[in-house]
């Protein structure tokens, strides 16, 4: 009855909030802090925002995860509601009327969510493995970023907490027990499918950007910029041109970054 009664008041207070508005978008900071994963899902929200032309500040905060009402990021601020996590998100911004989907029929938007869930059952759960599961990779990248902002013992404590809950999320799943080149093929497979899907088009889906756009670049140009010690996760991402081309194009599109030459 909790949950109900919690979710009733969550749609009554996203009716009465204005729209356009002020809207303001936490997460750690880039430099010397943000983990794999999380650098991707915030990329992921940003990116969305940006092509549903949502105006937002950003909020950088060392302890945006313990601030977040799912102890995730990025989540944002709208007037008194506080959402986190994508599908949150984009699910927000379309009850505004400024949803990237709306133009779909409701095959096409079905194919579009099949796909949504499974760049987030493959790469966040790849991300996720790799970053806390992998002994190299966590031991001197992960950790020592996760606990940078925070004094001795903290900065020691929180990260083995953190690696622990990671386990316990992937175990259930069954990610935790894969080896390393299996989580690449997972990866590899992906990227395959979206390579197939994507084809020769602009967009997945067409001519125009949807939320499943703006996932996909926020995990591959996160795949493709981060060098970590022993994984090749970049030229696997770089072995499919259509999807290097594809983020090399939303990257300028959006952000103007500078992307590595394949």
């Amino acid at each position: 009855m909790s949950n109900i009664l919690s979710d009733a008041m969550m749609v009554e207070m996203m009716a009465k909030i204005q729209w356009p508005t002020e809207v303001k978008l936490f997460q750690p900071y880039e430099v010397g802090q943000i983990t794999l994963a999380d650098y991707a899902s915030c990329l992921a929200v940003k990116t969305f925002l940006h092509m549903a032309q949502v105006k937002f500040s950003l909020q950088l905060r060392t302890n945006a995860e313990h601030m977040s009402p799912t102890q995730s990021v990025p989540f944002i601020q709208v007037g008194p509601l506080t959402l986190s996590d994508f599908g949150p998100i984009v699910s927000f911004v379309a009850s505004k009327g400024s949803g990237l989907s709306e133009h779909l029929e409701e095959q096409e938007r079905a194919d579009m969510k099949a796909y949504v869930a499974m760049v987030t059952s493959t790469l966040h759960n790849a991300e996720l493995y790799v970053s806390w599961l992998d002994k190299e990779t966590a031991e001197t990248v992960t950790k020592e970023r996760y606990g940078s902002p925070f004094p001795w013992p903290l900065n020691r404590v929180l990260p083995w907490i953190k690696q622990r809950a990671v386990r316990k999320s992937l175990s259930s799943i069954g990610w935790a027990d894969k080896t390393t080149d299996q989580v690449c093929e997972e990866i590899r497979t992906c990227c395959q499918a979206l390579s197939e899907k994507l084809g020769d088009q602009a967009y997945f889906m067409g001519d125009l950007p949807t939320e499943l756009d703006a996932l996909v670049y926020g995990h591959l140009f996160t795949l493709i910029t981060t060098h970590l010690p022993s994984l090749p996760l970049s030229q696997i991402v770089q072995s499919f041109p259509n999807l290097n081309e594809y983020c090399r194009r939303i990257d300028e599109d959006y952000f103007h970054e500078m992307l590595p030459d394949s």
